[in-house]
């Protein structure tokens, strides 16, 4: 991964959070690296963990961020935020989230996000 890209995907994961707790959600882990995988947020709301993947892009050229879920990346997000419940012995409601975020003209801003909820369900 370029250093261009961990930044624009460090700044993502900085609006998604920022939003995430404009939402009323809370915080509980970043960037945390399991067996299959990275997950980006691990928010939590009314008892019920979100496992957050973060996809930003500078623009369309390469197509929307949502785009990158794919089903393979799906199932690696799911065996993540599995890893993670059992790893922490944790028995709680949980979803996968996906928060797609295009960054404005000046790199610093989004100028469209879109969170998509339960994306599993």
């Amino acid at each position: 991964m370029s250093q261009h890209n961990r930044i624009l995907g460090k700044i993502g994961e900085d609006i998604a959070l920022a939003t995430a707790i404009k939402k009323g959600y809370q915080l509980v882990d970043r960037n945390v690296r399991t067996a299959a995988g990275e997950i980006d947020l691990i928010l939590e709301q009314t008892g019920t963990l979100i496992f957050t993947e973060v996809k930003t892009r500078s623009g369309e050229r390469f197509g929307y961020p949502e785009e990158a879920i794919t089903p393979a990346k799906l199932r690696r997000m799911i065996l993540s935020a599995e890893y993670y419940l059992r790893q922490n012995k944790q028995a709680v409601p949980w979803r996968i989230d996906v928060v797609a975020i295009i960054m404005g003209q000046d790199g610093r801003h989004a100028a469209d996000l879109q969170w998509m909820e339960n994306v599993t369900a």
